[in-house]
């Protein structure tokens, strides 16, 4: 490995800061969070992770939090996330891959339409309101 020069070093710290930025909660709207339990990241919860601070970069979308969280016990369809946004119920999608974070993106978080054949759990329709819930 080449030896890093001061300004590598400072344009990786810089850019590592930039990532953090985009993971921290606080004065966030929303989150995305990717369960990164061991079942999770051998299915690819990472490349899932990755894509999602890939697409919410395309989109300029900067009110939206990327956190990880471990298991979330639903093995069978990892890799699995949780969106939580402003007007729309509480979602986990799973099997979601690279092409299934971009539809997240543009249907659930952008267009607030939910993504049907990916979601595991949502509320119950009978304690959702008739007053626009979704």
């Amino acid at each position: 490995m080449a030896k890093m020069t001061l300004a590598d070093l400072r344009a990786l710290r810089d850019a590592k800061k930039v990532d953090i930025k985009k993971r921290a909660t606080e004065g966030k709207e929303g989150r995305v969070i990717i369960g990164m339990g061991t079942c999770g990241i051998a299915s690819g919860a990472k490349v899932v992770l990755d894509e999602f601070l890939t697409q919410l970069d395309k989109y300029g979308i900067t009110n939206i939090s990327v956190t990880q969280t471990g298991c979330m016990g639903l093995c069978s369809v990892e890799p699995t996330i949780e969106v939580i946004v402003p007007d729309m119920p509480d979602i986990i999608y799973g099997n979601v891959d690279k092409a299934t974070v971009e539809t997240i993106v543009k249907e659930h978080i952008i267009g607030n339409k939910l993504v049907n054949d990916h979601i595991i759990d949502r509320p119950a329709s009978d304690i959702m309101s008739d007053d626009g819930d979704k």
